[in-house]
């Protein structure tokens, strides 16, 4: 089959392997639609990730198609069903599992490879987070099941009440998500700061109270202030990875607030926080990562509902021979999401 490899920082490759052969307790999925997405492209620039694979490797975690080959042991799926397969799984044994704190897990098991024709998916990530697609739903949509579970996972943590005044800092398709799901499941006034009027623009469309162009703000503390009768946010969700915006994050909060440090920053970089800000205003600094076998579901059924329109996100279908075309562009923020066709 042709599938996409990691070898290095910016250096992908497409390749013919070998089709992929299910052990007894897994299947194999024909992708029909793969999305491309934030993690993805850090991991290209950067040429690795702490977590989740080790080079070289078949690359892509966001896929969904029919199951083409199944594992002699597999006994709730038939070839031809359609799913959707999350890119980890907890152990459900350990300290963490024990708590029900599975992201953080240290015996997760992790599957990258989407961007190929056939995508072979472990028998723990069989067991716990393959589902279902319901019939509506296209491929695409399907896709992003995973990134919207981890926003689901980022929202609930972040101590967010009806009517909060949110500050949601990236317009990338996370920070994007963030704002559809905090604006239309929990009624709270979002303020998204990010650097593409395209953008801004979905921001909007998925429910954003007002949108910024940092490029235009010299001092955002004060902009946020002014929004919020001098105080700062109830809650920050940072969503770039950027130390920097990290610390502005920490500098748009209001006393009592809950910073939500979701972005993955480069590995061994490190912030500055004022050690009184964060004492005498009893601010609750979190950071969140990746997602739960609950929000997986939640996040699948908040896709089928179609109540909001998670398919702005997709910039357009491009076929997997594009591939490193379509990075080049992901670079240039010329597209927020892509579907790779394989």
């Amino acid at each position: 089959m042709l599938a996409a490899l990691l070898y290095g920082k910016e250096e992908l490759r497409l390749e013919q392997v070998a089709d992929p052969t299910p052990t007894d307790d897994e299947i194999v999925i024909q992708v029909g639609a793969a999305t491309t997405c934030g993690t993805d492209l850090k991991v290209w620039r950067r040429g690795g990730h702490a977590k989740m694979l080790q080079l070289p490797t078949l690359f892509g975690h966001e896929a969904a198609g029919k199951i083409v080959a199944v594992g002699k042991s597999v006994q709730s799926w038939q070839i031809g069903d359609r799913v959707v397969a999350n890119n980890s799984a907890p152990c459900t044994e350990c300290f963490f599992c024990q708590k029900q704190e599975y992201s953080l897990c240290p015996n997760l098991t992790w599957n990258n490879g989407t961007f190929a024709e056939y995508l072979k998916v472990p028998g723990a990530i069989v067991q716990q987070n393959l589902l279902p697609i319901p019939e509506d739903l296209p491929d695409a949509l399907a896709a992003m099941t995973e990134p919207l579970a981890c926003v689901l996972h980022g929202v609930a943590r972040s101590n967010v009440r009806s009517g909060d005044r949110v500050v949601v800092l990236g317009d990338g398709a996370i920070g994007l998500m963030f704002v559809a799901v905090l604006a239309n499941q929990l009624g709270a006034a979002v303020f998204l700061f990010g650097g593409s009027e395209a953008r801004l623009q979905i921001g909007q469309k998925f429910g954003a109270a007002k949108t910024f162009n940092y490029r235009h703000i010299e001092d955002t503390p004060a902009v946020v202030k002014e929004l919020t009768d001098g105080w700062g946010a109830d809650v920050v969700i940072e969503a770039t990875g950027v130390p920097a915006v990290w610390e502005n994050a920490i500098a748009l909060a209001r006393p009592g607030a809950t910073v939500n440090l979701f972005g993955g920053c480069p590995r061994d970089t490190t912030i500055t926080v004022n050690t009184e800000q964060l004492h005498y205003s009893e601010l609750t600094l979190k950071g969140v990562f990746h997602n739960t076998p609950q929000y997986v579901r939640t996040a699948l059924s908040l896709l089928a509902s179609r109540t909001i329109p998670f398919e702005l996100l997709i910039s357009e279908q491009r076929p997997l021979q594009e591939l490193e075309q379509v990075f080049q562009d992901m670079k240039q923020r010329k597209v927020v999401k892509v579907a790779i066709a394989p």
